[in-house]
């Protein structure tokens, strides 16, 4: 053995404790993220602003501060806290959970809280939507997803349509139905995927008239990181009689848009229509833990996996229907419906729409549209080149594109440092704010929102731009 291996064996290394974590300096977690996490995030979050920002707790719709500020959560991570920050009853049932020492890990025999809430998801998702395969993220329950219809469907019909502009997760099938060159960037993907364009049924007739091999299609029910867009309800009856018709599989991931986010448990509830296959993740969880879940129709899982011989083909992970997650998932789902968070959903999303239709009108020059259902909205700003004089508008068009989200992360920035408002963005359409704050959201929340961002645009485009380089670029 040489000596640095003997090194290593003697020594301990110096770690960090939890307790030392919680005590670090602002300036030490920059260092640190910088050095072993990701350098370019922190350049962001470094032009936004967010790099000063370190967090002791939240609770409910707030964050609270190392420096005692209280910021208001219109943002959500991503829709993954539909039940807000540290929901009570979440933490009793976390809390109950870990003092009577339950298992977490069981697999060899079967789990009363994984089968519970595999029970509890049939029983909502309704129809013959009742196989559910458990997991720990979205793009996991994608994985699943994709897989169940690619086997049920049978090596001759191993195709998978996807749209424009979708996103579904980061892993490699996952990333192969995903529409975007940043994160496809130059990986080898699976080949086997075809595009059309969203919400676009001839489209999606002429793909299957094609191509005979085409088993399956892959739809976000509301694309999150295209901009939070929506298709026509009669665009998803029409796919359900298409798929049908033609013995299709229809996928719809509803991992950012489900668990009530739009007033309905499912997004595509809103159309009377149900697929063969869906994936749920992010709020599940109860913002305490990472959950998903793939729920299939009967037949097709039995197509897929049914017997004994194909039963392991995709079965558990290590992780699957993990305890204490499963029992955070339960008591998720009943807070969801004991505290009538899906009718409030509908109801503060129609008064935020209401409220950002009404400075749309105000502030006409700077906010291009503003679409979504429930509280997953988004709030599309004009591109650069729209707020400068009009003989000037020509000349700048042409840096649009490479200016493309500037405005909104400005604005961003600004309600973060001077209102204390975090809000989100998307990721192809860098002029939309994402909106998607926890379920318990009230009127007062959403009032405070509109009017921080009402402070900021009435500055105008050259006091944006110089509130910004004074508060956050040179800010302390």
């Amino acid at each position: 053995m040489d000596q640095v291996s003997s090194q290593l064996l003697s020594e301990s290394p110096e770690l960090l404790s939890v307790e030392d974590a919680k005590q670090l300096s602002p300036e030490r977690v920059v260092d640190l993220f910088t050095r072993h996490l990701n350098p370019g995030q922190m350049h962001f979050m470094r032009l936004l602003g967010f790099d000063r920002v370190i967090v002791d707790r939240a609770e409910g719709m707030y964050y609270f501060t190392r420096d005692e500020r209280k910021i208001l959560d219109f943002f959500g991570g991503f829709g993954s806290l539909g039940l807000g920050h540290n929901h009570p009853r979440v933490l009793a049932a976390r809390q109950r959970f870990q003092q009577e020492k339950r298992h977490e890990i069981a697999m060899a025999f079967p789990s009363q809280y994984a089968t519970a809430l595999a029970y509890n998801l049939a029983k909502i998702s309704g129809g013959d939507l009742d196989m559910v395969f458990l997991g720990s993220s979205g793009t996991e329950a994608m994985e699943a997803a994709i897989k169940i219809a690619e086997q049920a469907q049978g090596p001759q019909r191993n195709k998978v349509i996807y749209a424009e502009n979708s996103f579904h997760g980061k892993t490699k099938g996952a990333l192969s139905v995903t529409d975007g060159a940043l994160y496809r960037a130059e990986f080898a993907l699976v080949d086997n995927a075809v595009r059309v364009p969203f919400g676009n049924i001839e489209a999606i007739e002429r793909a299957l008239q094609t191509d005979p091999a085409i088993g399956a299609i892959v739809l976000e029910t509301i694309q999150g990181g295209g901009g939070i867009i929506s298709a026509r309800p009669q665009f998803w009856k029409d796919l359900r009689a298409l798929c049908d018709r033609r013995s299709v599989l229809w996928v719809a991931d509803e991992v950012q848009c489900g668990f009530g986010r739009t007033g309905y448990f499912y997004a595509f509830e809103h159309a009377g229509v149900r697929p063969d296959i869906v994936a749920i993740a992010k709020s599940l969880g109860g913002g305490k833990c990472a959950m998903g879940a793939m729920i299939a129709r009967r037949d097709v899982f039995m197509r897929a996996y049914g017997g004994p011989k194909k039963a392991l083909i995709h079965g558990p992970a290590t992780f699957s229907g993990i305890g204490e997650a499963c029992c955070t998932a339960i008591e998720a789902i009943n807070v969801l419906y004991d505290e009538g968070l899906i009718q409030n959903a509908r109801l503060q999303g129609d008064y935020l729409l209401g409220r950002l239709e009404s400075l749309k009108e105000k502030h006409g020059a700077l906010i291009k549209d503003v679409r979504g259902s429930g509280l997953m909205i988004g709030l599309e700003l004009t591109d650069v080149s729209q707020t400068l004089p009009v003989g000037l508008r020509q000349i700048a068009a042409t840096f649009d594109e490479r200016l493309q989200g500037s405005l909104a992360a400005l604005l961003g920035a600004l309600l973060l440092r001077k209102h204390n408002v975090l809000i989100g963005f998307t990721e192809y359409n860098r002029n939309v704010l994402r909106l998607e704050p926890p379920l318990i959201c009230q009127r007062a929340h959403i009032d405070s929102l509109i009017d921080a961002i009402d402070n900021v645009l009435s500055r105008g485009i050259a006091g944006i731009v110089s509130d910004y380089v004074r508060y956050v670029r040179f800010g302390s």
